[in-house]
C-alpha cells in the first residue's frame, strides 16, 4: 500500500493550497483518511480527517479555512486550503486507515508528506 501526497508549495499568506493523496496497492476497503501537520520543532497535529461515508473531524487551526474531502471510486482524499497563515506553514503527511482483504483488521498508513511554506 502506498499513499501518494502532492500539492504542496509555497504561498503567500491569504493565498490557497490544495493537498491531494492517493492510495494505491492491495487494498479491500479505506474506512478513513486524514492529514496531519508537523511544524519543525513540533509533534504532529491533526488537520482533519474523513471517514468513508463522509463524517468529517478538523483540527481546531483548520477549522473554517480547510476543508477536506474524498473520491472513494479513485481512492483519493483532498484537503482545501483557503486563508493560510504562516503558522500552517509545516509538512503534510496523509494518513489511511485501511484493511486489505474482507476479514483483516484495520491498519494505518502514512504517505512521505508534502511541503507547505507560507510566507508573510
Amino acid at each position: 500500500v502506498q499513499l501518494q501526497a502532492s500539492g504542496g508549495g509555497l504561498v503567500q499568506a491569504g493565498e490557497s493550497l490544495r493537498l491531494s493523496c492517493a492510495a494505491s496497492g492491495n487494498i479491500f476497503e479505506i474506512d478513513a483518511m486524514g492529514w496531519y501537520r508537523q511544524a519543525t520543532g513540533k509533534g504532529r497535529e491533526l488537520v482533519a480527517a474523513i471517514t468513508n461515508d463522509g463524517a468529517t473531524n478538523y483540527g481546531d487551526s483548520a477549522k473554517g479555512r480547510f476543508t477536506i474531502s474524498r473520491d472513494n471510486s479513485q481512492k483519493t482524499t483532498f484537503l482545501q486550503m483557503n486563508n493560510l497563515k504562516p503558522g500552517d506553514t509545516a509538512v503534510y503527511y496523509c494518513n489511511a486507515v485501511l484493511n486489505r482483504h474482507r476479514f483483516a483488521a484495520d491498519s494505518e498508513y502514512w504517505g512521505q508528506g508534502t511541503k507547505v511554506t507560507v510566507s508573510s
